[in-house]
């Protein structure tokens, strides 16, 4: 919470429509708190980066427009400002597939991560010693060509460029994709390390349920636009609804994708 006792991050019943038809979210809220780890969670195309991107402007380069609701960061409206003002504000977003500048090395790919930065050569050298204390592989590959890395490490690298900003809180997109569950559990513990350690908030959307519950504080799950479902990361990963939906579990046994497509969800699903 912040001083004075308000989530950091507040979406309020927003509504989101692509080039003025297409209606993609319907009435979505969710809160994050100060210093938490919340999930959002859902199939594909059920919303979750087009709320991330409603959340820090992103919208517009897409055709899309928040047409309903309000979103406040630290109390303060910012639903209207320019994504440039919002990363000043300490909110910043990773975005989905490991976008990095291929041509440019590793370690100058971390550097334009603090181009809004006002605070002198001496801090961001700091900061970036940082980055490489949490990501000890960057700075083996520091001088290396991005375009040239892992699929692991160019995703460290786009967090890491993040981090190079001094965020308060990290909008993370799709962490998981694509990358091994060794590579993705290091991901997500270093997302622990920063969250604990420099009190870093993080929003991250993903498809791996399991995974993303193991490691948040709360969830909400998203489907066709709508939060179905919210709670506590614990709870929810112990719901059958949940398991049973999105993890393809049963109290008897796996189920197969036709099953889960076709599942009817018990009233209390939608209540």
């Amino acid at each position: 919470m912040t001083e004075n006792g308000s989530p950091l991050l507040t979406v309020n019943n927003i509504e989101v429509i692509y080039d003025h038809v297409i209606l993609v979210l319907k009435g979505v809220s969710l809160e994050v708190p100060e210093g938490g780890v919340v999930a959002l969670l859902g199939a594909n195309g059920a919303g979750k980066s087009t709320t991330l991107k409603a959340i820090s402007n992103l919208l517009g380069a897409e055709r899309g427009d928040v047409t309903k609701g309000s979103i406040e960061y630290m109390n303060e409206r910012v639903d209207k400002l320019t994504p440039s003002d919002l990363v000043k504000k300490g909110v910043i977003q990773v975005m989905e597939g490991r976008h990095c500048f291929e041509h440019l090395t590793v370690e100058e790919n971390l550097m334009t991560g603090a181009y809004t930065r006002t605070d002198g050569t001496a801090a961001i050298k700091a900061s970036l010693e940082k980055v490489y204390h949490y990501f000890p592989r960057l700075r083996e590959r520091r001088t290396s060509q991005a375009g040239y890395t892992s699929g692991g490490e160019q995703q460290m690298t786009a967090v890491g460029r993040a981090l190079m900003a001094n965020p308060k809180m990290i909008l993370l997109d799709e962490p998981s994709m694509g990358l091994a569950p060794q590579l993705v559990e290091e991901i997500f513990e270093i997302v622990d390390a920063l969250n604990k350690k420099e009190g870093v908030s993080f929003l991250l959307a993903e498809q791996n349920t399991m995974v993303a519950l193991k490691h948040a504080d709360y969830g909400y799950i998203l489907e066709n636009g709508r939060v179905v479902m919210e709670g506590e990361a614990s709870s929810l990963s112990e719901n059958e609804d949940v398991k049973e939906f999105y993890l393809g579990l049963s109290t008897s046994g796996r189920k197969s994708f036709r099953d889960v497509k076709h599942y009817r969800r018990r009233k209390r699903w939608l209540a």
